[in-house]
């Protein structure tokens, strides 16, 4: 395995995780979600983790249609 493609999937995992995370914190005060306790899964976790995988999936298509 060479290392350039490695390379470009941490950074579009990367990208995700940022665009992902920026794109939650402007929509969670729309969506009431119960405050969040440390170590322990909720709802707010589960939004923001599909947000980063919506994220994700747009960067890979993307991608691909260059």
């Amino acid at each position: 395995m060479s290392k350039p493609p490695v390379l470009i999937n941490l950074l579009q995992a990367l990208c995700a995780i940022v665009l992902g995370n920026v794109a939650y914190f402007f929509v969670a005060p729309v969506l009431h979600l119960p405050r969040h306790r440390p170590f322990q899964l909720d709802a707010g976790l589960t939004v923001d983790f599909l947000f980063c995988v919506v994220a994700y999936g747009l960067i890979r298509t993307a991608r691909r249609w260059k």
